[in-house]
């Protein structure tokens, strides 16, 4: 059981976007501390059509107990806040969607909340995509990266579910109006960009996953490697995409949290 004053206090964070859209995030607290100038842990949701809501996020918790800030941003895309919202983020994988992720940070720079050169980002499968987009296709913002079964290659993701519908019409048009009909998916796909990676990466992917094919973690390993960037891949065996198991759910938090913990030290406890 987790004592009450162990839980970090959870609220809804409402920020501007660069262009001037509303945004509401999800901003976990570290328990027991004065929320000023705190290292932060960013979690963009996967889906993309998701979104988070204030209440009690394991992951959130378990980074907020180690004295992180964490927050979850709702960016266009997100659902639950109407079809325009939601459609906003149609073709902006990489673009808008990875803006609106790193303003939420700005923002609560910006406040004082947390101190913006003790950023990391973390996310599965979308928010993964977003992990990887954060070092690869933006640079200067974070100090690591980690992306839990998250996509590297957008634009053989694509491909994969178009061929593997047996090229159904309905799947092929759901695939362009997301990613944006005629897009060069290959301009806003990490693996692209492993040679401009600006912070160490962590990869943790689940072998037999079947959503976001294992290959999309282990090719981009690879490319970092060659690129001569500092990787790790910890393969989960046995393990689909939602990471269903206890134990290798344990185990992925555990990676995380050595990984975060090494690159974006948390302050010390007095």
């Amino acid at each position: 059981p987790i004592d009450h004053a162990d839980v970090g206090p959870v609220q809804v964070f409402k920020y501007n976007a660069a262009d001037g859209t509303a945004i509401e995030g999800v901003l976990t607290l570290p328990p027991g501390r004065d929320p000023k100038n705190l290292p932060v842990v960013i979690l963009p949701h996967g889906g993309p059509a998701a979104r988070d809501y204030p209440g009690f996020d394991w992951w959130a918790q378990a980074f907020a107990s180690r004295g992180y800030a964490v927050l979850q941003p709702n960016f266009r895309g997100s659902t639950g806040y109407g079809a325009a919202f939601q459609h906003a983020g149609n073709g902006q994988w990489g673009r808008i969607m990875q803006s609106d992720i790193s303003d939420g940070l700005a923002a609560l720079a910006k406040q004082g909340i947390v101190d913006p050169k003790r950023a990391c980002i973390m996310g599965a499968s979308y928010g993964g995509f977003a992990a990887l987009a954060g070092v690869t296709l933006q640079h200067g913002i974070y100090r690591c990266a980690v992306s839990v079964a998250g996509v590297s290659d957008v634009a053989r993701l694509a491909s994969t579910n178009i061929i593997g519908s047996d090229y159904d019409k309905a799947m092929r048009r759901a695939v362009e109006q997301e990613l944006g009909a005629r897009r060069d998916l290959r301009a806003i796909s990490p693996i692209n960009f492993a040679a401009g990676a600006d912070a160490p990466i962590l990869l943790i992917h689940g072998k037999d996953d079947i959503v976001v094919p294992y290959d999309q973690s282990n090719d981009m390993a690879a490319a970092l490697q060659r690129a001569g960037k500092p990787v790790e891949l910890v393969t989960l065996t046995d393990e689909d995409h939602w990471l269903s198991r206890g134990k290798t759910r344990q185990e992925m938090l555990e990676a995380a949290m050595r990984f975060v913990e090494r690159h974006n030290p948390p302050d010390p406890v007095h």
